[in-house]
């Protein structure tokens, strides 16, 4: 069941970004096996997968959980960590360019834009704002609520409650697009309605499943149904 309105319209979309609008998954990888191979620690992409969607330290957390042996770490060394492995994703993102943007993701933007619907970004990263400005879409969106922004990371509900807040819409009137199942729950704790792609298509909870991105053009704004400004 959808939370369409009565026009069959939404006024926003809040995207996530990481497995929605661009993949970095592979320098998620590459900077995390850096601390656990230093660590000792065994480390796969399907271990990889499980962190997508969570902050960086409940990452770690996870990470450190793979490993037979109690490192003992402080909190100061876990803090140290987490920091290393950012430094050396933000380098790994000097690789994108606006080609790594998924297919149909700005004529996507585009298209909602011209309907009328006004588009954020809700996503646990604190590298949002320069992901979106390395692959040049950073302009298509009025709000950008982030890792920075919040002190509660996805599956709590915040960084969408606050993008709907900023953007001044109900969450009801506003379609959360996520790919990964911490963050269609945090979409259903919010009151959102969500549509899935990739993973996240599997989830229970989700209202719609998207075969591919420009699929959500039909539900937030069908043609002959504008978003009343």
């Amino acid at each position: 069941m959808s939370a369409a309105t009565a026009d069959g319209a939404f006024d926003g979309v809040i995207f996530d970004l990481d497995g929605v609008l661009v993949h970095t998954d592979d320098l998620h990888f590459e900077a995390w096996s850096t601390i656990a191979d230093r660590l000792g620690i065994p480390f796969t992409a399907e271990d990889n997968n499980r962190l997508r969607g969570v902050s960086r330290m409940e990452s770690l957390e996870i990470l450190l959980n793979l490993g037979d042996a109690d490192l003992g770490l402080s909190a100061a060394e876990k803090e140290a960590l987490a920091t290393e492995k950012n430094n050396v994703y933000v380098a790994l993102l000097d690789r994108l360019t606006p080609d790594d943007a998924d297919a149909g993701v700005v004529e996507t933007l585009e298209v909602l834009r011209e309907r009328g619907v006004r588009l954020a970004i809700g996503s646990s990263s604190k590298n949002a704002k320069p992901i979106l400005d390395r692959i040049g879409l950073r302009g298509h969106f009025e709000v950008i609520a982030d890792g920075e922004t919040i002190s509660q990371s996805k599956p709590h509900p915040e960084v969408f409650l606050q993008a709907a807040e900023n953007l001044g819409l109900e969450p009801a009137r506003c379609v959360v697009v996520e790919d990964a199942f911490a963050g269609v729950d945090a979409a259903i704790a919010g009151g959102f309605p969500a549509a899935a792609l990739g993973d996240a298509t599997a989830h229970e909870g989700i209202t719609w499943s998207l075969g591919s991105l420009p699929d959500l053009v039909d539900i937030v704004a069908p043609q002959g149904d504008p978003v009343a400004a």
